[in-house]
């Protein structure tokens, strides 16, 4: 929750805590839970190397916007306000594309085009529109993190599994040796959806299972 209200009928913001960060890690993970993102999740996903970087990029520009829209909401006019998340966050794409850019031309061309459509990402304007713009910086900023992290842990997971199984290595690392037969499918736009589907079967059965442990775990405290 974002306000408590107090006796006097006044809405007061809570400080931060760890539900503000976890949120995006796990309840509320944009990729598991909202399914936000899918198209560069299994576009760049087919190895670990550029699921990490993407995830990565996504979260410096996560991060910075929403602690530069923060700042600034008072200051945004309503009118305006998603015209001006878009440039800001525009702002920060292009640096991550340069920086990228910069650091290795083969992980740029690897990303290809979807470097710069990270502002176009529901994530990113989904959480200046519904977040930053509500919170102060220290909540945007926590929040923002979660948010980019649990993309990137998601990301990561869908990109190791498909560079596992489809070329029998992680990170460029051979791990099987000459004699294994790689599933080339898996680095393949089908192999994405398979892997996907894969990872939301056992993440919701993985949610469904905590949450019965808590509802025993409640009522046995009841029944006591």
């Amino acid at each position: 929750m974002t306000t408590v209200t107090t006796k006097g009928g006044r809405k007061k913001e809570e400080g931060i805590t760890w539900d503000v960060f976890a949120q995006g890690l796990w309840r509320d993970n944009p990729v598991l839970v909202m399914l936000l993102g899918l198209c560069p999740v299994l576009a760049v996903s087919n190895s670990a190397v550029n699921a990490l970087a993407m995830g990565l990029a996504t979260t410096f520009v996560l991060v910075s916007s929403g602690a530069l829209v923060s700042l600034l909401r008072h200051l945004i006019p309503k009118q305006v306000r998603i015209a001006t998340y878009i440039v800001i966050i525009a702002t920060f794409v292009t640096i991550v594309d340069y920086l990228i850019q910069a650091i290795s031309l083969d992980l740029y061309n690897a990303l290809g085009a979807f470097i710069q459509l990270i502002v176009v990402n529901c994530i990113i304007l989904g959480r200046a529109e519904a977040y930053a713009s509500r919170n102060t910086l220290g909540r945007a900023v926590v929040n923002a993190t979660g948010m980019g992290l649990g993309f990137t842990l998601a990301l990561l997971a869908l990109g190791s599994i498909r560079e596992i199984l489809g070329a029998g290595s992680l990170f460029g690392i051979d791990l099987f040796g000459k004699g294994f037969e790689p599933w080339v499918v898996m680095i393949m736009p089908p192999g994405g959806f398979i892997v996907l589907s894969l990872l939301l079967v056992a993440f919701n059965w993985i949610n469904q299972r905590l949450g019965r442990q808590i509802e025993q775990s409640e009522g046995c405290g009841h029944g006591t």
